[in-house]
């Protein structure tokens, strides 16, 4: 066992402030806050959720100042990565140009989009750099680029004067996530994180099950993610399931990219939205493809309030299921599916279920420009994500996982791995709060070391 301390790099020139302290448990990372206690922690857990459950049924977000006064014209957009999800991208603003609420004035991506495939008045360039060379007067920018390209093409976007719309994970560290905060700071500009599925109207219905008590004391919350990624998602590009590139961070692992999204609902749910909501992140990582960064995960998490919160997360099954996070009470419990915006509550053995609809976050930051409408993904409120991001940064190494518990399903580039008894080893963690290790899995025992 060896001590470590994580700083906090936002002043580089400067002496560092320690932000969490950590130590090294073998395969695990544990980030834990020298404040924070443990004594009482479910006494506190109530008072502490208490605002953030008003804020959520009264659909409050954080709120700034419009960065640009109200206006009817269409907003004029640039998208930065036009494959990918940026080909999602391409279709909600042409929809929105159809609607009038924006103009695709440019794009950029060094392959260009296919021929009419956009409209004639967008004009396409092979980087930012020569976009923002010709093209002013931008009024949004949305970033669909790999992870390590965002915290450079962020900031390159907010220096221009454009608010920001910028794909998940935010960025690649925690000390690039403070330089954003404080260019975002700097311009007065707006940004946005693309978090879609904070944008379900059913986390207002879990604030309202929350406060009316309909399952109880709420004691914990996971996020369960069981999806497939084959040979050829790992060699769709030279970034993918990488942790660094030529010393670059990248960080492209299950918690922080596929299913990031489980993260940053469970969180959002817990109430913790910027760095001080968290009190400490314990991170277990394991690969069974041959890639740097991990694929099967357990990331447990304790709120500043003391409410625990653990993602147990693989790409690694046989067949995949839509994720989902799970609200756990003394009464029942709520489970809301993301990807679906399907909300299933269970009290006394009976379950009801309701599908919500969804806002979709270009057009939020749009409002917001417009009228101040709050953000739902905002910059500040992608903390507590980052600190999760951070902890399996400057974590171990994935520990690989020895292929006599794996096996391949399918062929060639189309085959993907399925770990033994992954499926039930998920459940178990969810449901107990507990690493793979400690559930004495041979696979996840015998890779610590």
């Amino acid at each position: 066992m060896s001590g470590s301390r994580i700083q906090d790099t936002k002043y580089p020139s400067g002496p560092a402030r320690t932000i969490l302290k950590g130590r090294c448990l073998a395969r695990r990372r544990l980030l834990t806050c020298p404040a924070y206690g443990a004594v009482g922690w479910q006494d506190r857990i109530w008072k502490a959720l208490a605002h953030h459950l008003v804020a959520l049924v009264q659909n409050r977000s954080i709120m700034t100042t419009p960065s640009q006064p109200a206006t009817t014209s269409p907003a004029k957009v640039a998208l930065v990565g036009v494959h990918g999800f940026g080909a999602h991208h391409r279709a909600n603003l042409q929809r929105l140009q159809d609607a009038g609420a924006v103009e695709l004035v440019a794009v950029a991506d060094p392959n260009p989009p296919a021929e009419g495939s956009l409209p004639a008045s967008a004009a396409v360039y092979p980087d930012l750099d020569q976009l923002l060379q010709d093209v002013t007067g931008l009024d949004v920018v949305i970033v669909a680029t790999p992870i390590q390209t965002h915290a450079p093409l962020g900031l390159a976007a907010l220096a221009s004067g454009a608010d920001l719309y910028l794909e998940k994970p935010p960025v690649a560290s925690l000390a690039d996530y403070y330089r954003l905060q404080e260019a975002a700071a700097a311009t007065g500009q707006a940004v946005q994180i693309g978090f879609q599925s904070l944008g379900s109207h059913a986390l207002a219905a879990i604030a309202g099950i929350l406060a009316d008590g309909r399952i109880g004391t709420l004691t914990g919350i996971s996020a369960t993610g069981k999806w497939v990624r084959d040979r050829a998602y790992y060699k769709r590009s030279r970034w993918a399931g990488k942790r660094t590139i030529d010393g670059v961070d990248v960080v492209d692992g299950v918690a922080t990219n596929p299913l990031a999204h489980a993260v940053a609902t469970a969180l959002r749910i817990a109430g913790a939205r910027t760095t001080a909501d968290v009190a400490f992140v314990e991170t277990e990582l394991f690969r069974a493809n041959d890639i740097e960064s991990d694929d099967t995960s357990v990331i447990r998490i304790r709120t500043s309030t003391g409410l625990p919160v653990t993602c147990a997360l693989t790409l690694c099954v046989d067949e995949p299921i839509e994720p989902y996070v799970t609200l756990h009470g003394t009464l029942g419990t709520a489970v809301f599916h993301y990807t679906l915006d399907r909300l299933v509550v269970t009290t006394d053995g009976v379950s009801t279920e309701e599908e919500f609809g969804r806002d979709d976050l270009t057009q939020n930051l749009l409002d917001h420009r417009r009228n101040g409408t709050p953000l739902l993904s905002s910059l500040a409120d992608s903390g507590a994500f980052m600190l999760v991001l951070e902890a399996i940064r400057t974590a171990p190494l994935p520990a690989p996982i020895d292929p006599a518990h794996v096996r391949w399903v399918g062929e060639g580039d189309a085959a993907h791995p399925v770990v033994d008894g992954i499926d039930d080893a998920i459940e178990r963690a969810t449901a107990t709060h507990s690493t793979f290790s400690e559930l004495g899995l041979p696979w996840a025992v015998s890779a610590r070391v």
